[in-house]
């Protein structure tokens, strides 16, 4: 007897749990195409955080009464919700950051400057976001580290991977990578990079910033050394995020920053630090983005990041679809298997003007670098506009949406 068939998601309906998706902006209903940048948050997450600040709020660890113990179990327990997400050996290797950008910068100030020297290599990827590049940069600076990139393959954003075997093979001492692309929708083989690197002793991070709350993520599947992610890509609170490692690996690390909690014994002239993941936990925690981003990890998982992907991809290729409505527009990414967003540009309008109007009949539009000017330049544009997608998206939005542009562009064209 085969399994049952999974339960149908009825996607409208879950649009009941975000009450910022009923505003209305400049008298329109909103159409929020803007989930590459935050996503936004159901009730389930916003009762958690109440729920902790009117029965549990204290500090952590710190204290025996009643409160203290509710806070840390509510901390710890996230902690070991998320290693679960995550597909972690344990929960001593989920360290809490404030999101993707301290996560990788904590990897290149412990692990990075103690271990690189002169002339080793680091290498990237052309599609980096800068939070995945600028760390890297200094890193180099201090250290006299070398940069290396694995190119994109024109418009489509795809990476040439022809060479990587032999790029590793001179020097590459750390290699840092998108999981997905914040602005070429590009999925890379993560998995297949990484073990190609493990052959030669490189260490490896993943920014999963896009990737996390969008499709099942399995560290040990991926083999990673390190891994980021944001709480408030995947419908959880702002300023949180976490950084997976290796335990060999972090149990050797010196820590991130001073302070309170990360400390087993402080003498006056002497410290003894904590074991990992506390040791990179300086200070008071942020509990309530901690206790939120497990609601939404539940909330997200009740649904399936499998179907979540789905939804996305279905969403984005048929949006793609639709732009190729418009005569010399310039649609970024892959043709086939794009992840859940559209980069394009128009031919006879500016990407931030066509932002501000869409976004005066409702229409919340990324429009920029998306913090990617290196690869901008690469592409020879100075912007894109891009709509990202998420599970609360629907195709009626898209046909709303395409709707709008036409009228845009149209004032443009004339």
């Amino acid at each position: 007897m085969g399994s049952p068939e999974p339960t149908a998601i009825d996607w409208k309906k879950l649009r009941e749990d975000f009450p910022i998706l009923r505003e209305q902006i400049n008298g329109h209903p909103l159409i929020y195409f803007d989930n590459g940048a935050t996503a936004q948050k159901p009730r389930p997450v916003l009762q958690a955080i109440q729920h902790y600040y009117e029965h549990e709020n204290a500090n952590v660890h710190r204290g025996i009464h009643e409160l203290s113990n509710r806070a840390t179990g509510a901390y710890e327990g996230a902690r070991e919700r998320v290693a679960k997400f995550l597909n972690a050996r344990a929960a001593q290797e989920i360290i809490f950051t404030r999101g993707t950008t301290e996560g990788i910068n904590l990897v290149a100030e412990t692990w990075a400057l103690n271990n690189l020297k002169r002339d080793d290599v680091i290498l990237l990827s052309e599609l980096e976001h800068h939070s995945n590049l600028v760390p890297w940069q200094m890193v180099a600076e201090r250290t006299g580290a070398k940069l290396d990139y694995i190119p994109v393959t024109g418009d489509e954003g795809t990476l040439d991977l022809s060479r990587l075997d032999e790029q590793l093979a001179r020097g590459v001492k750390l290699l840092s990578i998108t999981h997905i692309s914040n602005s070429m929708a590009v999925v890379n083989p993560v998995a297949d990079i990484c073990a190609r690197a493990r052959k030669h002793g490189v260490v490896t991070v993943i920014d999963a910033a896009q990737s996390a709350g969008h499709l099942p993520l399995d560290v040990q599947a991926v083999g990673c050394d390190f891994l980021a992610f944001s709480s408030h890509k995947i419908c959880g609170p702002t300023g949180i995020g976490v950084l997976y490692g290796r335990h060999e690996i972090l149990e050797n690390l010196a820590p991130y920053q001073g302070g309170g909690e990360m400390i087993s014994k402080v003498e006056y002239f002497k410290t003894t630090y904590n074991l990992p993941p506390h040791r990179f936990e300086a200070g008071t925690p942020h509990i309530e983005g901690v206790v939120g981003l497990r609601a939404a990890i539940d909330y997200l998982d009740a649904i399936g990041r499998d179907r979540i992907f789905a939804h996305d991809q279905e969403l984005a290729e048929y949006c793609a679809e639709r732009l190729r409505e418009f005569p010399g527009i310039r649609i970024f990414g892959p043709k086939t298997g794009r992840a859940g967003l559209v980069s394009f540009v128009l031919p006879n309008a500016h990407a931030l003007d066509v932002a501000t109007m869409v976004d005066q009949r409702g229409v919340a539009l990324r429009a920029g670098h998306h913090c990617n000017q290196p690869l901008m330049a690469k592409l020879g544009v100075p912007a894109t506009l891009r709509a990202s997608f998420y599970f609360y998206n629907t195709r009626d939005e898209v046909d709303r949406f395409i709707e709008i542009l036409h009228k845009v562009n149209n004032l443009f064209a004339n």
